[in-house]
């Protein structure tokens, strides 16, 4: 411990109150914002990193903007990558014209653009990526198409389904409507519900990565009677996908009304 100091003059001790009412300010600020932060925010663990922000005078240009938060994670599989090709289409001479791998990755990549521009840290995995063992993120969604085959006329539309492997069965179920919602909203598609399997509700990536990821899969059409739409206007169909993962990390609004409740087909 220091000796104390000689008696400050009248004009240094003129200052005291100001150091006295600037640490009186900072306790206050502290006690507000721990006021006002509650555990259930998605960045708690951040707590430290936002006040040390807080309490460090800005300079320069820079000065008065907020430092963005913690990048959300998220996984988005394409169908069959890496692995087969997944449905395909052939011609009257049997040559193959078209292969849902293809379709598949190509409107992942572009919702892994649409998604990481707006921010986001986005994972394009394989169908049978390694990294999916245990794999933790905000939400996970894979992308497939269903037959290039001719059925009927009633062939025609998308289908999601959420994992049964959750922890959480309603933050699942409501994956599954924004994904449902939007997709249809942007593309005014059919929401083919009554063709989800049960092979669908047991996707093998549902029981690899880790049961707190939120996670759905999405038939964005079939490849016989949608082809059109899914090959020419694939950016449609990204952006439905885009705006369905993000109404759920934005806790958007979905009108129930709007989402069949699905069936399982035999």
């Amino acid at each position: 411990m220091q000796s104390p100091k000689p008696r400050p003059t009248r004009k240094r001790r003129a200052r005291t109150p100001n150091a006295f009412f600037s640490t009186l300010g900072i306790a206050i600020l502290l006690a507000t914002l721990f006021t006002a932060w509650t555990p259930n925010s998605i960045f708690a663990s951040n707590l430290q990193e936002q006040l040390r922000t807080l309490l460090t005078p800005q300079t320069g240009p820079v000065a008065g903007l907020t430092t963005p938060q913690p990048q959300l994670r998220l996984g988005i599989v394409a169908g069959h990558m890496g692995n087969d090709s997944g449905a395909v289409c052939t011609d009257e001479n049997g040559q193959v014209t078209l292969r849902e791998v293809d379709v598949n990755l190509e409107i992942a990549t572009l919702v892994q653009k649409s998604l990481t521009e707006r921010g986001y840290q986005v994972d394009l995995l394989n169908e049978f990526d390694t990294r999916l063992n245990g794999y933790r993120a905000v939400a996970l969604v894979s992308i497939h198409n269903d037959s290039c085959e001719y059925i009927n006329e009633q062939a025609t539309g998308f289908k999601v389904a959420a994992s049964l492997e959750t922890r959480d069965l309603n933050r699942a179920h409501r994956l599954t409507a924004c994904l449902t919602d939007r997709y249809q909203r942007i593309t005014g598609m059919y929401y083919h519900a009554n063709s989800i399997t049960r092979d669908m509700r047991e996707y093998h990536a549902f029981s690899e990565i880790d049961p707190n990821t939120m996670t759905a899969i999405i038939e964005t059409g079939f490849m016989n009677l949608d082809r059109d739409i899914l090959t020419k206007q694939t950016d449609l169909v990204a952006e439905g996908i885009t705006q369905g993962i993000l109404c759920f990390i934005n806790n958007e609004s979905v009108v129930p009304s709007s989402i069949p409740l699905p069936t399982f087909a035999p």
